[in-house]
């Protein structure tokens, strides 16, 4: 697990990476935004030599993010381009209604998956 800190303040995001049938799993909780935005870019983008003989496949687990800005939209932005551009996929899971509100507003379910749960987002 990965724990970013604040400013005198508990964990503003924790990272937890699993893998379930050949695909990562990210678990997220917290907040997204501007301080937090290059670990967790480096905690979605495939990792050289660690994401198996495939395509790169990962799951974005945002069941415990409570706040997220442009920065975090961004960061999916350019991670979707990234596995995508190498014959990969990025889905989000289990998006907590006020993030998946700024989801829905920038669109950003239109170019990335978003699925109800986790397990949906691991079925091919």
């Amino acid at each position: 697990m990965t724990d970013i800190p604040g400013t005198n303040r508990p964990p503003r995001l924790s990272i937890e990476q699993s893998t379930a049938d050949g695909i990562r799993v990210v678990t997220l909780s917290g907040e997204i935004d501007h301080t937090v935005k290059d670990a967790l870019s480096a905690a979605l983008l495939p990792r050289d030599g660690t994401e198996g003989a495939g395509a790169p496949r990962i799951v974005a687990d945002l069941s415990g993010v409570t706040f997220m800005d442009s920065s975090g939209i961004n960061v999916f932005i350019d991670v979707h381009k990234s596995v995508s551009a190498a014959q990969g996929w990025l889905r989000l899971a289990a998006v907590r209604e006020p993030v998946l509100r700024i989801v829905r507003l920038v669109g950003l379910d239109t170019v990335i998956a978003c699925h109800a749960t986790v397990e949906q987002a691991l079925t091919p």
